[in-house]
């Protein structure tokens, strides 16, 4: 067995790397160009609530110009993608912290089957971006009787529908 010189400055230089990995992993790893902004990977936040006709869609992009922003409807995915652009020189001069992130985001939501794309309409202002997507009209179910007419039953309950049906049928 061989004996290992205990060595404090090792032992310190392995916590600190260890620390970095840590810090990096959790806060982004800093960009390869050495000037210390991290480069942390930048996700908005959003909200999608429902209203009786509409779903809507809040994101939160403060610093995000309008034309760093686009938003696509394709295949039933509604995708808001964009850029937050670094506001400061590469300088360090000045500067003693910085802590916001930057750059590309992409976020993707699937939409309910029958949302029209042309329907969807955006708007920002305040660095809140706000889409709305119309809901799909509501299927409605058809009836056809022997003889040729056709019907459409408005929101009528299943239970409704079949004692509807029943009491037809025993009127002939």
């Amino acid at each position: 067995m061989a004996l290992v010189r205990w060595d404090p400055a090792r032992e310190l230089d392995a916590f600190q790397g260890d620390m970095n990995r840590l810090f990096d992993g959790f806060f982004g790893r800093r960009d390869a160009g050495g000037s210390g902004y991290g480069s942390r990977r930048w996700v908005p936040a959003m909200d999608l609530v429902e209203t009786d006709d509409s779903l809507i869609l809040r994101a939160d992009l403060p610093g995000v110009r309008r034309e760093d922003v686009s938003i696509e409807v394709k295949d039933g995915v509604l995708t808001v993608a964009g850029e937050r652009r670094v506001d400061h020189e590469e300088k360090r001069e000045g500067y003693h912290r910085v802590e916001r992130s930057f750059g590309r985001f992409l976020r993707s939501l699937e939409l309910p089957k029958g949302v029209e794309a042309e329907s969807v309409n955006a708007s920002m202002e305040e660095g809140v971006l706000e889409v709305r997507i119309p809901k799909p009209a509501e299927s409605k179910a058809t009836r056809i009787e022997v003889g040729g007419e056709k019907r459409t039953i408005e929101h009528q309950p299943a239970e409704e529908r079949e004692l509807a049906a029943a009491g037809s049928d025993s009127e002939s």
